[in-house]
């Protein structure tokens, strides 16, 4: 595949941490992120910036994913986004936030309705730190009766989910999209396989096969830095051949997680890493992984 092929990036961000909209990207650091120290994030993130992080792919959509915006006010998010998109056109589509087990879910959920370039949203259910430690029907996960009676609503409005959660959550998620099928579910970030041992890789390859049974649910190839902010190419080659084997060409997307995996890897190494992964697939796969399959899911036409 060509640096001249289209992209859709499925998954990237933009901030303004000045606002004090972002309570994460505050001076108080979280006691745990993923790739450590992020004091680098904490500056804004605007669409020139993006391009120029991009340049060297034909980027020809961005998928814009909620950033943890002041969750006293899930909507301004999706507003402050059209201003962005009026300015600068990008992004292009957009995902929200809204907890599913919160008594305004409805108004929350027809407030991002209302913009006609929200395609869902993304949540981040309630998770154990750990494989042992997972357990079934904790207050806010994917079991937990009063989220799910917000999930349902998703349905009503033509919205789909994202969702990030570690793996080891994903036999919860396997059963959330049988139990509703209308509702197309997207999994962020590989399912998070950060521990790369043996055992664990096994584990996660078993969870994954139990997540791509239901036909409503689609992986997004991304967020494959290492905590020691590391991006291994050879382990991370086979993370991405394993997860295309399981849910198939027509159900994977890469994205960038922009600017958070830029914390490990730039832009043009991260997509030229992808495309190697994948060089010996038909161009038309190829296609499918970085255009095609994004745009279907998040209903972008004319690109």
């Amino acid at each position: 595949m060509s640096g001249d092929s289209p992209v859709v990036d499925a998954h990237q961000h933009f901030w303004d941490p000045a606002s004090g909209r972002y309570p994460w990207l505050s001076t108080h650091p979280l006691p745990s992120f993923r790739y450590g120290d992020y004091a680098p994030l904490r500056r804004r993130y605007f669409p020139e910036d993006f391009q120029r992080d991009a340049a060297g792919h034909r980027v020809v959509a961005t998928v814009h994913m909620e950033a943890e915006w002041d969750p006293a006010d899930e909507v301004g998010e999706t507003r402050w986004l059209a201003g962005l998109r009026k300015e600068h056109g990008l992004p292009t589509v957009a995902l929200g936030h809204a907890r599913f087990e919160s008594p305004e879910i409805g108004d929350v959920l027809a407030g991002h309705a209302a913009f006609d370039f929200v395609r869902g949203i993304r949540q981040k259910p309630a998770a154990a730190a750990a494989p042992a430690q997972s357990r079934r029907g904790a207050p806010g996960s994917m079991d937990d009766p009063a989220w799910r009676r917000g999930y349902a609503l998703l349905e009503r409005h033509g919205l789909h989910f994202d969702v990030q959660t570690p793996w080891w959550h994903l036999d919860a998620l396997a059963d959330l999209a049988r139990d509703f099928p209308r509702i197309p579910i997207v999994i962020n970030h590989t399912a998070l396989p950060a521990n790369r041992s043996a055992p664990a890789l096994a584990a996660w390859r078993r969870a994954l096969q139990a997540a791509a049974a239901p036909p409503n649910v689609a992986l997004k190839i991304s967020g494959l830095g290492q905590p020691d902010k590391s991006w291994p190419m050879e382990g991370n080659r086979q993370i991405v051949r394993d997860a295309i084997a399981t849910f198939g060409v027509t159900r994977c997307m890469f994205a960038s997680n922009f600017p958070v995996d830029g914390l490990c890897v730039g832009y043009r190494t991260l997509f030229d890493a992808f495309k190697a992964f994948v060089a010996d697939r038909p161009e038309a796969e190829q296609r499918s992984l970085f255009h095609d399959n994004a745009a279907r899911i998040y209903r972008i036409a004319g690109i």
